[in-house]
């Protein structure tokens, strides 16, 4: 955790870590800096008020599907997977979701230079919709990773290539999965429709 630098009485710390007399701080930036502050303060409170909701709400789902084996002299264990839960009125429903998500090792690099062969090859044959949609999926984000969606969406085509059934195999074997995320989403019933409504429980969405 990173400590916090104690301020002297009568000063203020500036962007730099400078120590500044309050006197010649102007009044709306002692203005400016109380609102952000207070912004923070509350912001903090939120979110551990969500942190508490989010342990208690996975805690209290999954006893009761153990309640609810329990009526058949069953215990449940293992992978905890999806489930949704509807109040009896059906007005509202409660979701539990885990996501996997994965990585992919070295032999991923091993398959794009396969299906860069093919794509070389092909190039009076290949349209450019597949080049662009390859070439897609192997873009990286900021942090350098790749989408693993869209990179497995490059099986469902059907190529007759030995280097296009390689390239797939290589990112079959290269695919590992890192770990999984759980999410609890609660969704209310659009008056007497078919619709559901997620109740929002971040900042962008209330």
């Amino acid at each position: 955790m990173q400590q916090i630098k104690q301020i002297p009485e009568g000063y203020m710390a500036d962007a730099q870590g400078r120590l500044v007399p309050v006197e010649m701080v102007k009044d709306i930036d002692r203005i400016r800096d109380d609102l952000v502050k207070k912004m923070v303060d509350k912001a903090r409170e939120v979110k551990a008020l969500l942190q508490v909701f989010k342990t208690a709400a996975f805690e209290e789902i999954e006893q009761f599907i153990a309640l609810s084996a329990s009526d058949y002299d069953t215990e449940l264990g293992g992978n905890k997977g999806n489930v949704t839960l509807m109040s009896f009125d059906g007005r509202f429903r409660v979701s539990r979701a885990v996501a996997e998500y994965f990585v992919f090792d070295e032999r991923l690099q091993v398959a794009k230079e396969l299906i860069d062969q093919c794509l070389n090859e092909w190039t009076a044959l290949s349209g450019p919709e597949l080049k662009a949609l390859v070439n897609d999926a192997f873009q990286v984000d900021r942090m350098g990773n790749v989408n693993a969606k869209r990179i497995l969406s490059l099986r469902k085509f059907n190529i007759n290539d030995a280097r296009w059934t390689k390239a797939m195999a290589a990112i079959n074997d290269s695919l590992t999965v890192a770990g999984s995320r759980e999410y609890v989403r609660i969704y209310e019933r659009v008056q007497d429709s078919d619709r559901w409504e997620q109740i929002p429980l971040d900042v962008a969405g209330v």
